[in-house]
C-alpha cells in the first residue's frame, strides 16, 4: 500500500456515501409525501370554500383575497394553509391559484413531513460529510482531485446550503429536488466515475488545489440550486398562466411554492453571488496555470469552457438586470448556464483530452 494512502479508510467512505444515498432516498420520499399530504389539504379547503359560496354563506369571486377562505377554514384547516399576507388567490371560485408567501418565511403551521423529510436531510449530510471526510483522512489530502471526489463533495455541498437557507427561508419546497439531485450526484459518481482513494498526479498537487476547486464547488453546488428554482419557475409560471385563463389547476402540489416572480428573484440573487465565485475560480485557475505551466491562458478545452460558463452567466445577469429579460426567458438561460457547468464536468472530462485530463478514469 503506497505511502499515505489509507485503504480502509476509503472503504469507510464509500460506505459512508451508500448510507448517504439511502438516508437521502427517504428524505426524498418524504418530501413528496409532504407535498402530495398538504395538496390534498388545500383541494379540500377548496372543496368547503366552493360548498360555502353555493349555499351563498361567503362571496368568492375572481381575484379573492385569501382572507374568505381563511375565514371558512378552520383551526386545523387555516394551519395547513398561508394566512391571508402569505398566500394570494385569482381564478374562479378563487381556487387552484394560492401560492406560499413570496418572502418565504416559515409560517406558523407544522407540517410533518416536512419536519420528518428536514430531519433526516440533516441526518443524511452528517453520513455525507463524514464520507467527504474519510476519503480526505484516506488520500491524506483534499478530497476533490477527481470526478468521483468533485461530485460527491459537490453533493455535499449542495445539501449544506440548502439546509444552511432553510434556517432563514421555508425552502421546504425544493426539497425534493435538491435532495433528487444529490442522489443521482452520489449514483453517479459511484457507478460512472467510481475512482479508488490515490494520490494526486503532479500537475495537482499545490495549495491551488485547496483554493481553485474549493470556490468552484461551491459555486456549482450555487448553480445547482438556482437550477431547481429555475426548474419550479418554469412550471410555475405555466401553472399561473393555465389558472388565470380559467383554467383547471392540474398540479394543486405548487400551491407549496412562491409564485414564479419570487423564485425568479431568489434565483437571481443566488446565481449573482454563485457568479462571483465563478469569477474567482476563473482567475485563480489562470494564476494556478501560470505558476503550473508558465501561461495563463492557453485555449485548453476546459478552460475553454470554464469561460463559457462565465459568459453564459454574466449574459443572463445583464440581460435581467438591464435588458429586461425577465420571466420564462431568464429562466430558460439559467437553466443554459447549469447545462454548461454540466457538459463541463462531464463531457469534457470524459472525452477531450488536454492539460486537465484529471478524471481518474
Amino acid at each position: 500500500m503506497p505511502y499515505g494512502i489509507n485503504e480502509i479508510m476509503g472503504q469507510y467512505s464509500e460506505l459512508f456515501m451508500l448510507l448517504a444515498a439511502g438516508t437521502y432516498t427517504v428524505a426524498f420520499i418524504a418530501f413528496a409525501w409532504d407535498l402530495a399530504k398538504s395538496s390534498k389539504a388545500l383541494r379540500a379547503i377548496d372543496l368547503k370554500a366552493a360548498q360555502a359560496g353555493e349555499a351563498g354563506r361567503v362571496p368568492v369571486a375572481a381575484g379573492a383575497g385569501a382572507r374568505s377562505e381563511a375565514h371558512l377554514a378552520g383551526p386545523a384547516d387555516r394551519a395547513e394553509r398561508p394566512s391571508s399576507s402569505t398566500a394570494t388567490l385569482s381564478g374562479a371560485g378563487g381556487g387552484g391559484a394560492a401560492t406560499a408567501d413570496a418572502d418565504m418565511r416559515y409560517a406558523a403551521e407544522r407540517r410533518a413531513p416536512a419536519r420528518v423529510a428536514v430531519a433526516l436531510t440533516i441526518l443524511g449530510a452528517l453520513i455525507h460529510g463524514a464520507g467527504v471526510v474519510t476519503r480526505a483522512l484516506g488520500a491524506g489530502r483534499v478530497p476533490w482531485g477527481n470526478m468521483y471526489e468533485f461530485l460527491t463533495t459537490g453533493a455535499f455541498v449542495a445539501v449544506a446550503v440548502f439546509l444552511l437557507v432553510l434556517v432563514r427561508r421555508d425552502l421546504r419546497f425544493l426539497g425534493t429536488f435538491v435532495v433528487g439531485l444529490a442522489i443521482i450526484m452520489l449514483v453517479a459518481a459511484s457507478v460512472a466515475y467510481w475512482t479508488p482513494v490515490g494520490h494526486l498526479v503532479p500537475a495537482l498537487q499545490s495549495y491551488w488545489l485547496i483554493i481553485h476547486v474549493s470556490i468552484a464547488v461551491l459555486s456549482s453546488a450555487l448553480f445547482t440550486l438556482t437550477f431547481a428554482m429555475s426548474a419550479l419557475q418554469l412550471v410555475q409560471s405555466h401553472r399561473q398562466k393555465t389558472v388565470a385563463a380559467g383554467g383547471a389547476d392540474k398540479l394543486g402540489f405548487m400551491r407549496l411554492v412562491p409564485s414564479a416572480l419570487s423564485l425568479e428573484n431568489l434565483s437571481y440573487r443566488i446565481n449573482a453571488i454563485a457568479f462571483i465565485g465563478w469569477t474567482f475560480t476563473l482567475m485563480f485557475g489562470a494564476i494556478w496555470a501560470e505558476k503550473a505551466w508558465g501561461r495563463f491562458w492557453g485555449w485548453d478545452t476546459k478552460e475553454v469552457w470554464t469561460f463559457v460558463i462565465w459568459v453564459v452567466y454574466a449574459g443572463y445577469l445583464h440581460a435581467r438586470a438591464t435588458r429586461g429579460w425577465t420571466g420564462t426567458r431568464a429562466a430558460w438561460l439559467s437553466i443554459v448556464g447549469y447545462l454548461c457547468v454540466i457538459f463541463n464536468f462531464t463531457i469534457v472530462n470524459q472525452f477531450f483530452n488536454g492539460l486537465h485530463s484529471y478524471s481518474g478514469l
